[in-house]
């Protein structure tokens, strides 16, 4: 058994069994991946897989239950290379941050900042996805903290603290009739075409959830995966515009307004997350600790399971 095999058995159930993406993935021949597996089965004596003819279709019993130690074994072999480098390169490596175009955009660049002068040898890659993308990344191992709104809390293989809370803003373009309208209400929104973000960004699903509980069915023209582009087709006058009430400037944004909406739309909590069992290195606590001041090690090691690193 070796860890080339273990690779290839985590591949295979990510790839959905299709050798032919495994093969690609770690950079070696469909044939190769094929003669691992039959090797570590012969090895172990067991199938691991359920075949018809040269295709496989999922796992044998064995095999699930195989898979679960897989992940375990390989998280821990990334652990013991962290581990070495948190001793023997204190303040230097790579800390990888996925996260959402709004938060990279409006929540980070403060903490981002900061942490590049107290850690300037660390390179901090800021990667962007959508939350679905934000969890994969973190169960694969991909990426050291994940910042999103959706998603990251309802995921068992996941720690998440909450960051901040926010609300959504309704923006229009200077001289909009519904500047007129106290209090604003839904109805009144509802009454004209909306621009907001695509299903499954930034809070999308409490909007529609907030007009459906009012028996409202607003008509959506565009969706868009950021705050910037919706306020641009806003200020064209294309529709009302429903975005995070961060990503709103009046000095930035002179030809919008915001029109006071706190009472129709809940609040939002943004959350931090990393994958359970997953090493951090001292310099990725103190990432979460810029975000939030108590998210302290200790706070977060607890969570994890993990011991915070010695300083």
């Amino acid at each position: 058994m070796n860890f080339q095999q273990l690779r290839i058995v985590r591949e295979t159930v990510r790839r959905n069994f299709n050798l032919t993406e495994v093969a690609n993935a770690l950079f070696t021949s469909q044939s190769g991946v094929s003669k691992h597996i039959k090797d570590l089965e012969d090895e172990l004596g067991v199938e691991l897989f359920v075949r018809k003819g040269k295709r496989l279709l999922g796992l044998t019993a064995p095999g699930k239950e195989l898979v679960v130690m897989v992940e375990r074994m390989l998280l821990d072999a990334a652990n013991i290379k962290r581990l070495a480098e948190q001793y023997s390169q204190r303040d230097e490596g790579r800390l990888t941050v996925v996260t959402t175009h709004t938060q990279a955009r409006y929540a980070l660049p403060k903490v981002v900042t900061a942490f590049k002068r107290a850690f300037p040898k660390v390179h901090l890659k800021l990667h962007q996805g959508s939350p679905d993308e934000i969890v994969q990344m973190l169960l694969d191992g991909a990426a050291d903290i994940g910042v999103a709104t959706e998603a990251l809390a309802e995921v068992a293989e996941l720690a998440s603290f909450p960051f901040y809370g926010w609300q959504h803003a309704v923006i229009v373009p200077a001289g909009h009739a519904l500047e007129a309208v106290q209090p604003l209400t839904l109805e009144a929104i509802a009454e004209y075409p909306l621009i907001t973000y695509h299903e499954g960004f930034t809070g999308r699903a409490r909007i529609d959830r907030t007009f459906a509980a009012a028996g409202l069915a607003p008509d959506i023209v565009m969706s868009a995966l950021d705050a910037d582009v919706i306020k641009t087709y806003v200020e064209l006058g294309l529709g009302v515009g429903i975005l995070a009430s961060m990503a709103f400037n009046p000095a930035r944004d002179p030809g919008l307004r915001r029109l006071d909406s706190a009472h129709l739309f809940p609040e939002n909590v943004t959350r931090i997350a990393v994958r359970r069992g997953h090493y951090l290195r001292g310099f990725a606590y103190r990432f979460i600790e810029l975000c939030e001041p108590e998210l302290t090690e200790t706070r977060v090691a607890h969570a994890l399971g993990a011991a915070a690193p010695t300083p």
